[in-house]
């Protein structure tokens, strides 16, 4: 995530586009509290809390890497908070007291607990995928790369065990609105469930994206995994179910699960603004499809400021990676097939900014 220049995106659209039921994430003015074990290393699964001056209190989890990330404009957090976390029954000995920047500044906070961080052994994912007409080509990729994502997962964790969801969906008129498969750890099965969904209906841009949300953040997640939604989509929600929509992004963030919007062919602005602050919103990643891929019809251009093109099966992995290991995972040189704008390991050079 490129704060300022994923800002600056917002901004933008913003201007020319009106969107109601998706309020801004403002990703420059953030609080980052970075948990520690007693080794000084990052404590996955802490539960942070921030106290107002006013007593409301928001608690959320930390992901792999130790952190949770809140939003002062977002979260309507008072002039000064104060912070504290548990785990597994340890707290923190007492509470930090924060002030917080009014200019726009990213602040970060570092707390101990006197424990120790446990390895991660556990993942689930939950593959939300629009089956309508227009996703065939995305939607037969998926049959065909799934074992291999999965393989690669294994190779790189293989103490890991993986369990594996679906949410297939389309659209109200159509002759299903969602098929979901619950979180299973035989993935032999789930590549069957997949392999029987076919692409089909729609007809209309939008498409019934809240109720595939909807189903996704109410699977079975397990507590000590780390959790994933592979969102796989080229429209956005009706106009009337966007604020549902964003509803079930705010019910992944309170669980701690992190939603990974891929912006397929024909993805169009407003359906990319909601992918792009869902993955902000829940510490993500947005990834997008380019013709490079060969997959779907022509895509249009990201309103990204500088990317590396791989195949989309090493994106996905890596960016899965990223989120199990707790640190940003870049391609191999012999994975790039090109390089857009000067990028330099998830940031934009030459830029205070980012995506």
């Amino acid at each position: 995530m490129n704060p300022e220049l994923y800002a600056r995106y917002v901004d933008t659209f913003l201007e020319s586009e009106a969107l109601e039921g998706v309020p801004r994430v403002d990703t420059r003015r953030v609080l980052t509290v970075k948990v520690e074990d007693r080794a000084g290393r990052a404590l996955p699964f802490a539960h942070v809390t921030l106290t107002c001056g006013d007593g409301n209190q928001l608690t959320l989890a930390t992901t792999a890497d130790g952190t949770a990330v809140f939003f002062p404009e977002l979260d309507r957090l008072g002039s000064r908070v104060s912070v504290s976390a548990n785990y597994r029954g340890r707290r923190t000995p007492m509470s930090e007291s924060v002030s917080l920047s009014r200019s726009g500044e990213a602040q970060e906070v570092a707390i101990s607990v006197d424990a120790s961080a446990s390895p991660i052994r556990n993942f689930d994912l939950a593959i939300v995928v629009d089956a309508t007409g227009s996703m065939s080509d995305e939607l037969e990729y998926l049959k065909a790369e799934l074992g291999s994502i999965v393989g690669d997962l294994r190779e790189d964790h293989p103490d890991l065990d993986i369990r594996i969801g679906l949410v297939a969906y389309r659209d109200t008129d159509d002759d299903f609105v969602t098929r979901t498969f619950p979180l299973t750890g035989d993935i032999s099965s789930m590549q069957g469930n997949l392999a029987q969904q076919r692409a089909g209906g729609g007809g209309d841009y939008p498409e019934a994206v809240e109720q595939a949300m909807a189903r996704a953040v109410a699977l079975d997640w397990r507590e000590n995994a780390v959790r994933s939604i592979l969102f796989v989509a080229d429209a956005p929600p009706h106009a009337d179910d966007i604020a549902t929509t964003w509803r079930s992004a705010e019910v992944a963030r309170s669980k701690r699960i992190q939603i990974v919007p891929v912006g397929a062919s024909g993805v169009g602005p407003g359906a990319e603004y909601v992918m792009r602050a869902m993955a902000a919103v829940t510490q993500s990643r947005y990834i997008f499809l380019t013709d490079d891929s060969g997959i779907g019809d022509p895509h249009a251009p990201p309103t990204v400021d500088c990317y590396l093109v791989t195949s989309l099966e090493s994106l996905i992995q890596r960016t899965l990676d990223s989120q199990i290991s707790g640190r940003r995972v870049e391609p191999d040189q012999a994975e790039v097939i090109r390089a857009v704008g000067r990028y330099d390991r998830g940031r934009c050079r030459g830029s205070a900014a980012a995506n």
